[in-house]
């Protein structure tokens, strides 16, 4: 077994942000590829956390013009790997990013792929209280 050691604190722990995930309607968790672990709505990923990353970071969807913007104002975003750079950005737990603000843009992911949703699936979400 692998083992790290941080030089920093972590911003957000992981396991905290996959109960706040895991707390948003219709979400299921996987495993991809034996190194990744996935949350998804109705099949489609919103957040990614590669297990073996030597620093944890999570994959989130982002619209265009914001995904640029975060990038510009936190050392924390980076273009995320093996990703469509124009849309999926990395958050790094251990920079500059609060906590709070981890969690807004794992819920900004999350309803961007909802956005996608046919209009009688996408309604299922919208009218759920969270």
């Amino acid at each position: 077994m692998r083992k790290f050691v941080f030089s920093k604190p972590f911003v957000m722990n992981i396991e905290e942000l996959r109960d706040y995930a895991l707390s948003l309607p219709g979400v299921t968790e996987g495993i991809f590829m034996d190194e990744i672990v996935d949350f998804r709505v109705e099949g489609k990923w919103f957040m990614l956390y590669w297990l073996w990353a030597v620093e944890p970071r999570v994959a989130v969807k982002c619209d265009p013009e914001t995904a640029i913007e975060l990038r510009e104002r936190y050392r924390a975003v980076e273009p995320a790997y093996h990703m469509n750079k124009r849309l999926w950005n990395d958050i790094y737990l251990t920079r500059d990013m609060p906590g709070d603000e981890i969690k807004h843009w794992v819920r900004h992911s999350y309803e961007q792929v909802i956005a996608k949703f046919p209009k009688s699936l996408k309604s299922k979400y919208l009218t759920q209280d969270d």
